[in-house]
């Protein structure tokens, strides 16, 4: 395993384009692009003001920066690097803006949510979309590109609007049965739209593409609803996390519940192994303490060190009692995410921070607990091989595979704390983000199993 130089980036801003060869970075008002195998900066763009949001296109010909305060969004060009294109969305200003999937469409949310302005780079051609609704997640992409689901808010009702994305023709338009609808989710395979309430109601509509209703689950009533939902690569799962900390498992056949996994605070399941993290402090001579104050205090010399150690059965999860009193309590599952082979889901529950939970899909019960000493910022799966990489705020890089969990330090100067993760899409590299810097860690085959033998008791 081998990490690059530290690279300054702000506000979290760093996205590897979708055909794997750039990295983009955003400096203040500055846009740099690298080659993501030499780093070496191939185009530096400056805006017109900082940048808060950016996102390349499909095709990673083009990368859209928004300046949200001021309305503006720029779009430029790798191909041709003296061309670019202004968006100036004036006085009724600018919440949200993304790409379509085709990738020559852009999408503007407007202020208070007036409404969605569909613009084309090609034809300068302006649509206007009314009424989107301000929510969770408001607008989503059928994988292949072909729809756009659109949560609607009107006459104090609840729509969807389903909307062909290479005209913009709407195709189907229907009312929702939600009081107050959170959010809407395509399946991966596009078949089917999945709409879910708001924290106040436990409730999730399945709908077809045609806007037929196939299904509706609701686990309980009166009580805090959904938290968190995610579909298994395959669509075979949607997966379902609530305030209770529990994760319902719904089948795509019947959309009945297969199974539910809760997160008990004392683990006695003897098929699940549990890996505590432990630090060890390294050990300085009188010789080390003399030029200790030579030393900056970020450097990686007197770090603490951490390794895995496999618990014996039964095992107390260090748990958080939230305070009820205050708005959004910590508490319930907030993250979810399958691995790319359907295999494995990976749960966090936020009355447990410091804890990730691995499941065995197959035979759908728990496989691994993965205890850290700090609460855990970030997880992502390996977008090609069952392997969970996760941070936690310090100066290290976690991985847990189904051969075992390691820790790795980060080395570099400077007290770089990994704030979160991003695998590139070949799954040999990760992108580790701080607060204002990054570095990139190089996987190589076939490392990971040897440093676990040395890592995990």
């Amino acid at each position: 395993m081998n990490f690059s130089e530290v690279f300054k980036q702000s506000n979290q801003l760093c996205r590897v384009s979708p055909d794997g060869k750039y990295l983009a970075t955003c400096v203040q008002y500055r846009l740099v692009v690298r080659d993501v195998n030499t780093l070496q900066i191939l185009h530096l763009y400056t805006c017109l003001d900082q940048i808060v949001h950016m996102e390349w296109s499909s095709d990673s010909l083009f990368i859209l920066c928004a300046m949200y305060k001021r309305g503006l969004v720029q779009v430029w060009s790798l191909e041709q690097p003296d061309w670019y294109c202004k968006i100036d969305e004036g006085s009724i200003g600018l919440v949200s803006s993304r790409w379509s999937p085709d990738g020559r469409h852009i999408l503007n949310t407007t202020e208070f949510h007036l409404r969605v302005t569909v613009w084309s780079l090609c034809t300068k051609a302006v649509s206007y979309i009314k009424y989107p609704k301000a929510c969770q997640k408001g607008i989503d992409f059928s994988r292949d590109g072909c729809y756009m689901a659109l949560a609607e808010r009107r006459d104090c009702r609840d729509y969807v609007s389903v909307f062909v994305c290479d005209d913009w023709h709407l195709l189907r338009h229907f009312e929702t049965e939600t009081q107050d609808l959170a959010g809407v989710e395509w399946s991966p395979n596009g078949c089917v739209l999945a709409v879910w309430d708001s924290c106040l109601e436990y409730k999730v509509l399945l709908y077809s593409l045609d806007g037929r209703l196939l299904s509706t689950f609701s686990a309980y009533e009166w009580s805090l609803g959904i938290k968190s939902l995610a579909w298994s690569p395959s669509s075979q799962f949607l997966a379902i996390g609530s305030y209770d900390g529990k994760v319902r498992i719904l089948n795509h056949i019947t959309w009945k519940k297969v199974t539910e996994f809760d997160h008990p605070a004392t683990i006695n399941n003897t098929k699940a192994v549990v890996y505590k993290e432990v630090e060890r402090k390294p050990v300085v001579g009188s010789a080390d303490l003399s030029i200790q104050h030579h030393i900056t205090m970020g450097s990686t010399l007197f770090n603490t060190q951490s390794k895995y150690e496999i618990c014996p059965l039964p095992v107390q999860v260090p748990v958080v009692k939230p305070d009820l009193d205050r708005a959004n309590p910590k508490v319930g599952v907030s993250s979810m995410a399958f691995s790319s082979d359907n295999r494995y889901l990976a749960t966090k529950n936020d009355n447990m921070a410091c804890v990730v939970w691995v499941w065995d899909m197959q035979r759908l019960g728990l496989l691994a607990v993965l205890e850290q000493t700090s609460a855990v910022r970030c997880f992502q799966w390996d977008p090609r091989r069952p392997r969970l990489a996760l941070c936690t705020g310090n100066a290290k890089l976690y991985l847990w595979s189904p051969a075992g969990c390691v820790s790795v330090q980060v080395p570099a100067e400077g007290g770089f704390q990994v704030q979160s993760v991003t695998w590139h899409c070949s799954g040999d590299s990760l992108i580790l983000l701080g607060k204002e810097q990054l570095c990139l860690c190089y996987m190589e085959v076939g490392e990971e199993e040897e440093e676990e033998d040395d890592d995990v008791k």
